[in-house]
Parts: C-alpha cells; structure tokens; sequence
C-alpha cells in the first residue's frame, strides 16, 4: 500500500481538498502501477517550517511503497506531486521536497502471515 504523508505550513482548514486528495491518489497510483484504492493520502497544515531561512509556503512530503519504487519512478513521483502542490495549494515547486521510500528495498527479512 503506497502513502504519501504531507505536510505543510499552510492552514488547510478552508481548503478544498477533495481534489488534492483525487489528484495524488491517482498520480501515485499511476506512477507506482497500484491500484488506486491502495492508495493513502494523509494531509497535515500548519505546521511550522522554515525553508531557506523562511517561513513562506513550503512543504515536506514522504512516499512509503512496498515495490515499485526505482529511479524514474521517484523522479515521476516529485515532479507529478510537486506541480498538484502548486496547482492547488500554491506551494512553489522549489519549496517542496519529497522523500520516496520503498520497504522492500535492501531488505532480506521475510514476515508470515
């Protein structure tokens, strides 16, 4: 199950987020190759954070999958998500940043059921 986790230091409380969430599930659902219903978004504003020593609209996002992740698929992944960012919430580009983490890479352990 991919998630994307983001925060920002926007208030979102009068926010339509409907479509974010939309946008992102489909974007990373496409980008990872999951099925959308897979997909979880969590939204967190008002956060504080500051960014090259300011305080204007950033935010910081985390992307955690089980498989799919590689090279191109994070570069996918931070492009798609960063231009949703400033399409529907004004946060530039430049002031995103975004982890991508797959738990399955590197790891030799096994869980049962």
């Amino acid at each position: 199950m991919p998630c994307l986790y983001l925060t920002t230091n926007l208030n979102l409380d009068e926010v339509d987020k409907d479509p974010i969430f939309a946008e992102a599930t489909k974007a990373i659902a496409t980008i990872i190759g999951k099925p959308e219903h897979f997909v979880m978004v969590i939204l967190k504003g008002s956060v504080p954070i500051s960014f090259n020593g300011n305080k204007e609209p950033a935010a910081y996002g985390e992307v955690v999958a089980m498989g799919g992740i590689n090279k191109q698929v994070k570069r996918n992944l931070i492009a798609t998500l960063g231009t949703i960012f400033q399409d529907k919430l004004s946060i530039p580009r430049t002031r995103f940043f975004l982890k991508v983490y797959d738990t399955t890479a590197g790891s030799n352990s096994t869980s049962k059921l």
